[in-house]
C-alpha cells in the first residue's frame, strides 16, 4: 500500500493557484479544474494524449484557454469572458520542458540567465543570479560551455536553474525525467527532490511514472481523455481506483526501506527479498498482479517473499478483484474474480501473500 508524503510548507491552506482550463485542440476536448497551495507539488498523471502537457501550456500562457479562469496569487492571468490574458513572459511561472529546450547557440550561463533577460533584468544582474543558480545545482564549472557538453542529468539541472532563476510563484515540470535512461533517473530524481525542497511556491509535475509521483508529489490528479477523473494522495488513489485505467496506472505497491545484502527492510521491520539492487535507502515496486494469495502456505514451501496479513477490503473491477491487505507490509493484490470465489475471501480473513524476487523492481530513493 502506498504511503503518502506530507506537504512540505503549505501556507495555512490558502490556495494560490486556481485554474479552470477548458480548451478544444484537434481531437482533444480538455476540461481540468486544479487548485495548488504554496509549497505543494501536484503530480498530473495520465496516458499519452490525455492533455497533461496541454494543461501546463495553458497555465504558462503558451495556449490560451477557450473558457474558464486561471488565477495565480489572486491575479487573473487568463479569463476569456473578461478579455483578460497575461502574456507568458509576464506570468510568475517557471517551466521545465520535457526535452529541456536549452539553446545550443548560448552558453549554459546565458541559458540560465535567459528568463531574467526576457524580463528586462540588466545583463550584469542577470548573469550574477545565473551564476548563483549554477553554483546551487553544481554546474558552475560548465558556465561557459554549450549545452552539448552536458549529460542528460546535467541538462535537467540547467533547465531547472533557468526556471527557478526568475523566482517564479508557479513551477511547471513536464516529464523532467522522461529523457533519462533508467540508470540515471534515480540519481536525478534525488537531486530534483532536493532542489524542489528549497522552492516554496506552487509546483505541478507531469509524469507517467507513479514512482516519480511517490517520491516527489504531495497529491496526484489523474487526467484521462481530457478530464480529471480522480484527485488525492497517491495512497488514496491507489487504494480506491475509480476505473480500470486508474488501477493499471497507479495500482502498484510502493515500499520504502533500506537494502542490505539483497533484502529491503522497512521501518516496520518487514523484509522484501529482491533479485538485484544496490545497498541504501530504496523504493521497491511490487505490482498487485505479481502477488499470489493462499489461505495457508504449502507444506515445505521455500518462497522467500511471503507476508502474513488480514484482508482489509475487496474492490471488484469487472473480472478482476483488488484485495487490500493489512499487516507488517501493507499490500494491494489483484486476482481474478474466479480466484476470489475459489478462495472465498472476505474482509477480516487472514491471508498469506507472496511474490517472486525477480518480479520486484527496486530504485534508489
Amino acid at each position: 500500500m502506498v504511503r503518502a508524503r506530507q506537504p512540505a510548507h503549505l501556507d495555512g491552506g490558502r490556495v494560490t493557484l486556481s485554474a479552470q482550463v477548458a480548451l478544444r485542440l484537434g481531437t482533444l476536448d480538455l476540461y481540468a479544474d486544479l487548485e495548488v497551495k504554496p509549497g505543494e507539488l501536484l503530480a498530473l498523471l495520465g496516458p499519452n494524449g490525455a492533455g497533461k502537457s496541454t494543461v501546463l501550456r495553458c497555465l504558462a500562457g503558451l495556449a490560451p484557454i477557450d473558457s474558464g479562469v486561471i488565477t495565480i496569487d489572486d491575479v487573473v492571468v487568463d479569463d476569456p469572458s473578461a478579455d483578460t490574458f497575461v502574456e507568458p513572459e509576464n506570468r510568475p511561472i517557471g517551466f521545465v520542458f520535457q526535452n529541456y529546450l536549452l539553446f545550443e547557440h548560448m552558453s549554459v550561463l546565458e541559458n540560465v540567465a535567459y528568463g531574467l533577460r526576457a524580463r528586462k533584468t540588466p545583463k550584469v544582474e542577470a548573469r550574477r543570479i545565473a551564476r548563483e543558480w549554477l553554483d546551487r545545482v553544481r554546474l558552475a564549472d560548465y558556465a561557459d560551455q554549450r549545452p552539448r557538453a552536458l549529460s542528460g542529468g546535467q541538462a535537467q539541472r540547467a533547465a531547472l536553474a533557468r526556471a527557478l532563476a526568475t523566482n517564479p510563484r508557479l513551477l511547471l515540470l513536464d516529464e523532467p525525467l522522461a529523457a533519462l535512461d533508467a540508470g540515471t533517473r534515480s540519481g536525478v530524481r534525488r537531486d530534483l527532490r532536493r532542489h524542489l525542497a528549497t522552492f516554496d511556491g506552487m509546483r505541478i509535475l507531469v509524469t507517467h511514472d507513479p514512482v516519480d509521483a511517490y517520491a516527489l508529489a504531495d497529491r496526484v490528479a489523474i487526467l484521462d481523455s481530457g478530464r480529471i477523473v480522480q484527485v488525492g494522495t497517491l495512497a488514496e488513489v491507489t487504494a480506491h481506483p475509480r476505473s480500470r485505467y486508474v488501477a493499471d496506472l497507479v495500482g502498484v505497491n510502493l515500499v520504502t526501506g533500506v537494502v542490505t545484502d539483497g533484502v529491503l527492510t522497512t521501518e516496520a521491520g518487514a523484509r522484501v527479498v529482491i533479485a538485484d539492487a544496490l545497498p541504501g535507502l530504496s523504493f521497491a515496486v511490487i505490482r498487485p498482479h505479481s502477488i499470489s494469495l493462499v489461505r495457508e502456505p504449502a507444506v515445505g514451501s521455500s518462497a522467500r517473499n511471503t507476508w502474513f496479513g488480514t484482508i482489509a477490503d475487496i474492490d471488484r473491477l469487472g473480472d478482476r478483484a483488488r484485495i487490500g491487505i493489512d499487516g507488517q507490509l501493507p499490500l494491494v493484490a489483484e486476482i481474478t474474480a474466479a480466484s476470489l470465489e475459489a478462495l472465498q475471501l472476505r474482509p477480516g480473513d487472514e491471508i498469506h501473500a507472496s511474490a517472486k524476487a525477480t518480479d520486484i523492481e527496486v530504485y534508489l530513493a
